[in-house]
């Protein structure tokens, strides 16, 4: 028998998690082997087991503790360094074309929004094309995406300076050096990416930072979406 396309899900919202179960059980293909609600409990799962494709919602809480937003913008291009056969799908509710970007560029496979309920029905064929190599955005983040795509100056922070911002987000008490360790990188070049972050924004702190990136869509608000 042909081996089954493993899936481990990372998503807080138990009726979420439920519905991709309902769907997924149905496609003979797919074994979902794990599910996740925290941020820092995808590592040890994949320890013990690491999957062919990873569920990843853009807002889940670091910990049941530590409740702002787990950095993905810098775990998925670390994930795919160490795990080069895993495959990244994101769902969300976030449709602003900053996070769809920063996402796609920093190595996921595709972004879903969870409002798109034509994909959402369709989510065991998303997950096999792209368990075999595809690209999936659905119709309407590939609308967002594309959106002035070329107007760079549009743009209001490049690839690394959002990966250092949302470990802003996800750990505000981190220091510097805190911040350069888990990034891999000098001290000094963590500063210059908070200068040349500032300075793009027209903020003086890393505060007014994350609070002006929410404000602009770029990364996920300090408290999830309400469910319906």
């Amino acid at each position: 028998m042909e081996n089954k396309i493993r899936v481990t899900i990372l998503d807080d919202h138990q009726s979420i998690v439920d519905g991709y179960l309902f769907r997924l059980s149905k496609v003979l293909q797919i074994e979902v082997i794990d599910t996740l609600k925290h941020g820092e409990d995808l590592e040890p799962a994949l320890k013990k087991q690491v999957p062919d494709v990873l569920l990843l919602d853009v807002y889940v809480p670091v910990s049941a503790e530590n409740q702002n937003p787990y950095p993905i913008l810098q775990i998925i291009p670390d994930l795919l360094q160490r795990y080069p056969d895993l495959v990244i799908l994101v769902i969300s509710m976030h449709a602003e074309r900053g996070i769809i970007r920063a996402v796609m560029e920093s190595g996921a496979s595709g972004y879903i929004l969870k409002d798109d309920q034509k994909t959402i029905l369709d989510l065991g064929n998303v997950i096999l094309s792209i368990a075999s190599g595809g690209i999936y955005l659905s119709e309407k983040a590939h609308t967002v995406y594309m959106k002035n795509r070329n107007a760079a100056s549009e743009e209001p922070l490049t690839g690394r300076q959002m990966k250092v911002l949302s470990l802003c987000a996800a750990y505000p008490d981190h220091s510097t050096s805190e911040l350069a360790r888990e990034m891999n990188v000098a001290n000094s070049t963590v500063r210059n990416l908070l200068s040349e972050m500032y300075l793009r924004l027209g903020v003086h702190s890393r505060a007014a930072a994350i609070a002006k990136a929410r404000q602009l869509g770029l990364i996920a608000p300090d408290s999830p979406p309400l469910s319906i």
